[in-house]
């Protein structure tokens, strides 16, 4: 497995080589993001076919997991699945794990689309980080900050936008954009290069925040369809 390297000459993004390292290094100093860079053990390979999971987003549970019956590396897996989930839970998060064949799109969108697959940047209204993991299928994809554009920004977008809204550029069309999230979804620039987060790799994430010191990371959901392999993820 080819391990991540950070996009050449881009300093946003800082590469640790230990759980602890991930959770304290301050997203400061221009780093949004922090990469635990891992090559995993285990058959991850078989832990989603034993789940024969059908189309959509499965969330899958502890016991759910153990019950599969599985050779030693596909035992491997699961104890890492497992684990990642506990360490994230001591920090008092949330994780959630996924099978996904596919989230829903935002088919209706004639402006700013705003579904998982449009580059777009996490946010909340207190001081929080995502964490993210792909460990079987097609990684999430991140975009440096530099080369992307607010779709709102554009001048085009946000002339639509203003006309759907039905009034003027002010406070009360920002608060249209928020509340329909229009204002966290980026366009790659021309000549932009979009990487992958990898595999077995866990990530933290900068979110958007009133009074975070750092930009947030911008990143998206890997475009899939049937014929592709099932995703299986981590995300707090």
């Amino acid at each position: 497995m080819t391990l991540f390297a950070p996009p050449l000459g881009y300093t946003r993004i800082k590469v640790v080589t230990s759980f602890h390292a991930l959770t304290t290094t301050p997203l400061a100093g221009g780093v949004n993001a922090v990469c635990w860079q891992r090559s995993l053990p285990g058959n991850f390979s078989e832990v989603v076919e034993r789940l024969g999971v059908g189309e959509g987003v499965t969330s899958l549970d502890e016991s759910r997991l153990n019950a599969l019956q599985l050779s030693a590396a596909g035992k491997v897996a699961i104890d890492i699945l497992l684990e990642d989930q506990r360490l994230l839970r001591d920090l008092g998060l949330e994780p959630i794990l996924e099978c996904v064949q596919g989230y829903p799109r935002d088919n209706d969108a004639t402006t700013v689309p705003t579904d998982v697959y449009s580059f777009h940047a996490d946010s909340a209204t207190v001081a929080t980080d995502t964490y993210l993991c792909t460990y079987h299928g097609p990684a999430s994809e991140g975009l440096r900050n530099d080369e992307a554009q607010r779709r709102v920004d554009i001048a085009q977008t946000r002339a639509e936008l203003l006309r759907l809204f039905g009034g003027e550029d002010n406070d009360e069309f920002q608060a249209y954009l928020s509340e329909n999230c229009y204002d966290l979804h980026y366009l790659a620039v021309a000549q932009a290069k979009p990487f992958s987060l990898g595999l077995g790799n866990l990530w933290r994430l900068a979110v958007r925040y009133p009074g975070s010191q750092v930009p947030p990371c911008i990143h998206r959901a890997p475009t899939t369809d049937p014929a592709q392999t099932t995703r299986l993820l981590l995300i707090s």
